[in-house]
Formats: structure tokens, sequence, C-alpha cells
């Protein structure tokens, strides 16, 4: 029998040697390489998806329109495969946090669901959730809010304001609490005074989620879809499955938002092994290779902590050489793309101390434009605009070429780059002026400096809006953009 004084315990000194190897052994699971690895199963899973979910017809080709939730999403959709963008946050949908943005409506989606009767919604989550809050909670109340907003009078208002959660991962008790915040959402909604008849002639039918995770069986789904009567239904849509250049009618009364969760839940933590040969999440180029890999769920999540800067768009620009690099490798090659893509670009830098006008230009690329802090510096903004604007247009007039230039990819374009002491607030409204003032109504191009263009509050509004979707932990103050509008509306 063991006595008490023969066991021996670990000193302070071993457990923290133990805390640290296990620590050092996750760090290595989490690798860039296993990342990008499973990124790439869990994209193959995204396509599955849109092919399922597109293929109402034996006859149809196309899909419904992928819209990656940013930032995650982007990450799991192939650029060329990719449609829009939005940003509906997890945050929004927390327990006891429950909240409809007034600063993220994402109407822009609201054409693309009436254009494609839907589209799909890819998103992911991290340590065995099985769905992120932004598809299983955030999602759900957009769609209830709009369908009250926009279907007042719907014939059938029990289904077609209802709220719809996965009762997989929303419980019954947490529903019925979301439930009863939808009249005070509709109210916020409401308070922002905008031309509901419009947005409501975008779509014919009230907004239905619908959920679609790697554990869902793809076949049921496009079984419970397939137009498989007899009747001739389809036999004026086209040779794609199309009628009128829009999907033949598949969900009769609503219009499905397809919220895809693309990564593969892994009970009990976020890593798990895969072969070569196979595993879950829909196998594809992800798992064609011979070697094994720790999947990782949710790998596109929190790149700061990961990616050394790459981002999206380079990674399946160049994941051949990315997948094939050992991972020792990998940070320099990734600094190096990095690097690649930056070129000659323009910088604004707006610092905390004020400096006088004649010291902001550095060279033809760089201007640090000293503002000060606080309502100092928004104050003092209204006077930089022009100067800065000027500046940006002139770098603009002398990358033309490089602009037009797109046999290098898109991400080989000049790019103008603005920094502030906080990235939310004087960065963010001058970015605001700098593409309201030097590009297209698109944000795409270089505006037409021989076009004379009326600048209005509502259009300061939309370009705004599609900041603060690509961007939005965005936070610009009050007085700041006081400054761009008039800035915008009083200079000439």
């Amino acid at each position: 029998m063991t006595a008490l004084e023969t066991l021996i315990f670990p000193s302070s000194t071993e457990q923290s040697s133990l805390s640290h190897l296990l620590t050092d052994l996750k760090r290595a699971n989490l690798s860039i390489h296993n990342r990008l690895r499973s990124i790439l199963q869990d994209a193959e899973f995204v396509r599955e998806v849109a092919a399922s979910f597109g293929d109402s017809s034996k006859r149809r080709k196309r899909w419904r329109p992928l819209v990656a939730n940013e930032r995650c999403g982007s990450w799991y959709v192939r650029p060329a495969d990719k449609t829009a963008s939005a940003y509906f946050k997890s945050t929004d949908g927390h327990t006891g946090a429950w909240k409809f943005s007034t600063r993220r409506l994402n109407l822009n989606l609201l054409g693309l669901v009436g254009e494609c009767d839907g589209c799909i919604i890819v998103d992911s989550t991290r340590r065995g959730k099985r769905m992120p809050d932004a598809l299983s909670k955030t999602i759900p109340i957009w769609c209830a809010v709009l369908n009250r907003a926009l279907f007042p009078d719907h014939p059938n208002p029990t289904e077609a304001h209802a709220l719809f959660t996965p009762p997989q991962a929303v419980s019954p008790t947490e529903h019925a609490q979301i439930e009863a915040l939808l009249p005070s959402f509709l109210a916020s909604l409401r308070a922002l005074d905008l031309d509901l008849p419009a947005l409501r002639s975008r779509i014919a039918k009230p907004l239905r989620p619908l959920w679609v995770t790697p554990d869902s069986n793809l076949t049921h789904l496009s079984e419970l879809h397939d137009d498989d009567d007899d009747d001739d239904d389809d036999a004026d849509a086209d040779e794609n499955g199309y009628k009128d250049g829009r999907p033949v009618v598949v969900f009769e009364d609503f219009h499905p938002v397809i919220c895809c969760t693309a990564s593969r839940r892994v009970s009990g933590g976020e890593l798990t092994t895969i072969d070569g040969g196979g595993g879950g999440g829909g196998g594809g180029e992800g798992s064609a290779r011979g070697d094994s890999f720790v999947y990782v769920q949710g790998a596109g999540d929190d790149t700061e902590n990961w990616a050394h800067g790459l981002t999206a768009e380079l990674f399946w620009t160049h994941k051949d050489l990315l997948l094939s690099t050992p991972e020792s490798e990998l940070p320099a090659l990734v600094a190096q793309l990095v690097e690649s893509t930056n070129g000659d670009n323009c910088r604004i830098v707006l610092t905390p101390a004020v400096t006088g006008r004649e010291t902001w230009v550095k060279s033809p690329h760089e201007m640090q434009v000293g503002l000060g802090r606080h309502k100092v510096a928004s104050r003092n903004l209204r006077t930089a605009l022009p100067d800065i604007c000027s500046f940006v247009t002139r770098y603009l007039q002398d990358h033309a070429s490089d602009n037009h230039n797109h046999e290098r990819g898109p991400e080989a374009g000049s790019r103008v780059l603005i920094a502030c002491e906080t990235s939310k607030d004087l960065s963010v409204a001058t970015a605001l002026a700098v593409s309201m003032w030097c590009f297209n109504s698109e944000g795409t191009a270089p505006r037409d400096a021989g076009k004379q263009t009326i600048f209005t509050k509502d259009l300061v509004k939309v370009r705004l809006g599609r900041i603060m979707t690509a961007y939005p932990e965005a936070n610009p103050g009050r007085a700041s953009l006081q400054s761009v509008n008039s800035f915008l509306m009083d200079y000439r």
C-alpha cells in the first residue's frame, strides 16, 4: 500500500514547464500550414453547398450567390465565386446582448436576394461551436425585423413576421427572449426614416434563414427543393434553369437566406488530425495531398494572431505556392508576398502632434499630417482635407497605368493607406472624404476630375455605410464626420 509520504508531487517549476510544453504544442498545431490546409478543405464544402442549393432543376448550372460575412468569410470563398460581402456581427447575437444594428444594415443584400431568389452567407467559428452567433442569431434577427418592416400587411403575418432560429443552437428560452425584443428592434429601424417602399421593391417575398453545416446532408437538402414532379413548371426556363435571367422559383413562400457554417465542428476543442486521404468537411483539394495535417476549426478567424499580414485575397492567388512551402519558410514567404503588394502605395499618416502645413509632404507617396488629438484634431481635419485629397488625386494620376494593369491581378494596383493613432476615427473620416472626392460613385476607380460632382449627406451616408461594412471596428466621431461634410459640400 502506498504511503502518503511516498507520493511525489510535481514542483511549481515542473508544472510551469508542462504548461509551456502544452502551449507550445498547441501553437505548433495552429501553424500557418495547418490553418491554410483547413481553410482549403472548408472552402470545398462551401462550393458543395452552393451547388446543392443552386440546382433547383436538373438543368441549372448556376448557383445562388455566395456572400462572405466579413472578415472571416472571405477565406472560405474563392474570389471568382464571391458575389458580395456582408457584416453580421456575432456580438449582436451573444446571449443577453441581442441587437439589431442600425449601423450594419446590410441592405445591399436585398437586391441580390430578390434577383437570385436568395443567397448563401458564409462564415465560420472555432473552439467546438456548431455555428457562429452571427448565423444562428444575428441574421435571424435581421430577417425578422426586415420582414416586419417591409411586409407589414402580409396575408400570413404569423409566418412572415416570425423569428426563425436553429433549434440545435438556440434554446426555446433564448428564442422567446429574442422574439420579445423584435418590436423594439423594428422601432429602431423605422426611426431611421428609410425609404421602405423602395427597399420592399427589391424583394418579392419575406426572408427566411436556413442553416447548413458540414454535418448537414447536402443530398437531402437538394431533394427538398428539387422540382421532382412531372408538371412543366420549368418549361419556359432557359438551359441553365433560369427564367428571365433569374432563378426559377424554388421556395414559393420566402427568399432563402442560407447561413453556411464553413468549418466542421471539432468535439472538445478546435483541433483534430486529418489524413491525406480524407476527412470531414468536404475533402476536395484540402485533403488531396498524401500527408496528414491537423484540422483547425475556424482557421480563418483571428488573422491578426497568425496570418502575418496575409489576406484571403493573397491566399487564393498564391495558394499552391503557400501550401507547398515548408512551415519554417512560410513567415518569410508571407512577408515577401505582402511586401510585393504594397509597392509604391500612397500613405497618409495623421499624427497626434500639430505640425505646419509646409511640413506635411514627405515624398511623392507620403504625407504626415499633424492634426493633434480629440476635438482639436477633428477641427483641423476640415482645413487639412483639401491638401490631403489633392495629394491623393495627384498620386492616382501619376499611377494611372498601374491602376489599369489588370494582368498582375487586383492586388497589384496602387493603394491609398490612411493611418491615425486609433485607426477608428480620424483615419476613417479621412478615408471617407478621399473615397468621395477622389473616386467614382462605386469607389472603384479615380473620379473624372473634369466632371462636376454634387455631394449630398445621403451620398456620404451610403459611402460611410460601405466603409463600416468592410471595417466594422470603425467609429468616426461626430465632429470628424461634420468636418468631412463641411469639406465636401462647401469646398470648391
